[in-house]
């Protein structure tokens, strides 16, 4: 995209240097070797001088219209058809904008964590690369950023490119493959946005709207709180979650661990870094809560002054409070840590830095570098804080802890704010979200899906706007045994909540986990049950978009159930078996048993054993064993189900 200057040769160097810098400039993603949805009205934003006139032209289409007060223009070109590549021109008194390459097709937002930021590179069937380039296929992806209020436009425009063996490899590989299926059969370009963050929530995706419309008001006001008063909003947050605190601990107020009274069994720490490493067998393989605490002695000069606290990285998500008073807290894991302490927080003689450490993944604790790990005061003098801490071991809560509401990737509506609210009204074909890993066990998930599909749907004027939403993998424990799990769980809000959208549709991937890797290798196949989900609900292709399913559930006479799926194509099949394994019928509450079951065409037929049945669940496990698809290889979503 260059920008060139309509000025006078008569006007001064200064003056052109002075109108470059006031040049026109677009919004979102509109840029050479971008692509821009076809048969819908093209939507171009940006700035310009205020009040100027802007006229755009693109493949003999024109719109004009005039920059407001703020400089803010929007120009509307009729839609066109599939085609390219063309030249745009936005042209100002003030220079010109031109976008080369620019292409007319099928454009599609790609989001969610770490199973859709994996690269293609890092997927199984990467050395594929090589011979994948494609002009008629553009990437882009959009930079990390977080954002406290929704932002009109990105701080560094992203860039597109068109499908290369350089491009592809740092590419979102199920993003990929989900683009490279559908070119097979859509016979036009298509343009692929991809914008995620690993170990995100779906809360920092939503906008302030659906916030609210989940049950998030409060941590939506807090977000807007944060904005005028940093200070109270750490203080509302740490509110937060210390009563969510003293709900899991059973703590009177006054007693809990950030306070002098507080009671624990405190140990010496051995040491900066992962406390799985110390040596200490019980930490070894540790998932859970980890309290540190420190005292720091100052003097009278040192105490009077306000000071900034630096505690290097933290491992996953840390709650930091300096002589009880909250001074901050966040999530990401790599991230040093640097809270301000205001004035009057230290006082002279002993004062205590206490810090909950939540690891929820693999490895925890304070990572450190040691170097980092200091409390650097207002003159410019500084202590270090890295020896003499104390431990004590608080378990695994019996919830997820609250987060900050301005959290980078665990908050409410930083991610949407920073790297969707941007996009502005670009038409979109589709949507693929690959995300709930963060959210399992966080109640209300089927709320907040709910919510960010609308969000999305309003910001970029489709209240259709297909997504095909990923269901998690097989990951963690298998069973041998009936047992809860809060990802099949999550699986099966997928699923309900997709069917009762309309216009969405889950993407079974059961099959395709792994149970000791969290980030499956094989992402072509996924890509490709995404593109398939797409071809039915964006181009209204006649194929079941999530393949086999439950529709119902009848009691037999003989205490036994019969189950009919829908979508199943060609009937349902057995493998390596005559039988379906991982059915389970259960009684109201309580327990549930293993069920024998026998398919046949649409049917899953499970035996009665004399005991009540009220309910039936399928793969109801984090990484169950499944052996139950249809005859083009998609298999059955796992399912709870009533038993009228």
């Amino acid at each position: 995209m260059k920008v060139s200057m309509l000025a006078s040769g008569a006007v001064l160097a200064l003056s052109l240097v002075q109108a470059a810098s006031a040049a026109p400039r677009l919004d979102g993603v509109v840029s050479d070797h971008a692509v821009l949805q076809r048969d819908r009205p093209l939507v171009i934003t940006g700035t310009a001088r205020a009040g100027e006139a802007v006229l755009v032209n693109l493949a003999g289409r024109t719109a004009r219209g005039r920059a407001d007060g703020d400089g803010r223009f929007s120009l509307t070109l009729p839609p066109l058809g599939a085609g390219g590549p063309y030249q745009m021109l936005v042209t100002a008194p003030s220079g010109q904008v031109v976008v080369d390459d620019l292409m007319i097709g099928d454009v599609f937002l790609c989001s969610g964590q770490s199973n859709m930021e994996l690269a293609t590179a890092q997927a199984q069937n990467s050395f594929q690369i090589a011979g994948a380039a494609d002009e008629g296929l553009r990437l882009l992806t959009v930079a990390k950023r977080v954002a406290a209020t929704p932002q009109s436009r990105f701080d560094q425009p992203p860039a597109w490119a068109p499908a290369t063996p350089g491009t592809i490899a740092g590419f979102s590989a199920v993003c990929f493959y989900m683009g490279q299926d559908l070119r097979k059969t859509a016979k036009t370009p298509i343009g692929l946005i991809h914008a995620s963050w690993g170990g995100s929530r779906i809360s920092p995706w939503m906008a302030p709207e659906g916030l609210r419309a989940a049950g998030m008001a409060a941590e939506a006001a807090t977000l807007e709180l944060y904005t005028r008063d940093t200070a109270a909003a750490e203080v509302a947050a740490a509110d937060t979650w210390g009563k969510w605190w003293r709900d899991q601990s059973g703590d009177a107020p006054g007693r809990e661990p950030w306070h002098a009274d507080g009671v624990l069994d405190w140990r010496p720490a051995p040491g900066v870094g992962a406390f799985n490493r110390w040596g200490v067998p019980d930490l070894a393989s540790y998932v859970g809560m980890v309290w540190f605490k420190k005292d720091v002695v100052l003097t009278a000069e040192q105490a009077r002054q306000g000071a900034v606290l630096s505690l290097g990285a933290i491992d996953d998500a840390d709650r930091t409070w300096v002589n009880g008073i909250p001074v901050g807290g966040a999530s990401i894991a790599s991230a040093p840590r640097r809270y301000r302490i205001a004035p009057g927080v230290l006082v002279e003689g002993r004062n205590a830095v206490t810090v909950n450490v939540d690891n929820v993944y693999a490895e925890g604790g304070m990572i450190g570098p040691a170097n980092l790990m200091r409390l650097r005061f207002d003159d410019g003098s500084e202590i270090a804080i890295d020896a003499g801490w104390r431990y004590a071991v608080a378990g695994r809560p019996k919830s997820n802890a609250p987060r900050s509401p301005w959290d980078d990737i665990n908050g409410a509506g930083t991610l949407y704010n920073a790297m969707i609210a941007p996009l502005g009204t670009v038409g979109l074909k589709g949507v693929a979200w690959y995300q709930g890993e963060s959210d399992t066990d966080l109640p209300g998930y089927d709320r907040r899906l709910r919510a960010m599909m609308a969000d999305w749907r309003r910001q970029f004027a489709t209240p259709d706007l297909p997504f095909a939403v990923i269901q998690l993998s097989a990951y963690g424990a298998t069973a041998s045994r009936p047992t809860e799990s809060g990802w099949a769980r999550l699986r099966d809000i997928q699923r309900r909540t997709t069917e009762a959208d309309g216009h969405a549709a889950a993407v079974v991937t059961i099959d395709l986990g792994d149970p000791l890797d969290i980030h499956p290798g094989e992402k072509q196949e996924v890509g490709r049950r995404a593109a398939r989900a797409l071809r039915a609900l964006a181009y209204g292709e006649d194929v079941a978009p999530s393949g086999p399913g439950v529709s119902s559930a009848v009691r037999n006479p003989d205490g036994g159930v019969t189950l009919t799926f829908k979508g199943a194509s060609g009937g349902l099949v057995t493998h390596s078996a005559n039988v379906a394994i991982g059915f389970e019928l259960c009684a109201e509450t309580g327990s549930c048993r293993f069920a024998a079951a026998v398919a046949s065409g649409d049917t899953v037929v499970l035996a009665g054993d004399g005991k009540s049945v009220a309910r039936v669940r399928y793969a109801w496990a984090d990484a169950p064993a499944v052996n139950l698809f249809d005859q083009s290889g998609l298999p059955v979503s796992p399912f709870e189900i009533a038993v009228p």
